[in-house]
């Protein structure tokens, strides 16, 4: 059985997935030794480039807060519709562009 079938991104739900460590409050908010979740590649890339670090550790710093939010939530609907093997292009959204 290979390993990245027992894997479960534990914000999207999918099975089968590569998963990275997310912590909740960003380890430059001052998170290093706080709580962490198990994220799929695409979903970690799209938390990210949809939040600053800082808006994160503020406003999203539980799964649950991360599922409810209407951005990611609109996200979840689409990432769970998708195979696990595509390789899925995650873009900064435009206010995170015109911040830079």
């Amino acid at each position: 059985m290979n390993l990245t079938e027992e894997k479960v991104c534990e914000l999207c739900e999918r099975k089968g997935v590569e998963t990275t460590v997310h912590h909740l409050v960003p380890k430059e908010e001052g998170g290093r030794n706080m709580a962490t979740v198990n994220l799929c590649i695409p979903c970690h890339r799209q938390i990210h480039a949809l939040y600053s670090n800082r808006d994160l550790g503020l406003r999203l710093n539980t799964l649950e807060k991360l599922k409810k939010d209407e951005k990611i939530s609109r996200y979840l609907h689409w990432i769970k519709k998708q195979n696990n093997e595509n390789i899925i292009r995650i873009k900064n959204s435009r206010e995170r562009r015109m911040k830079k």
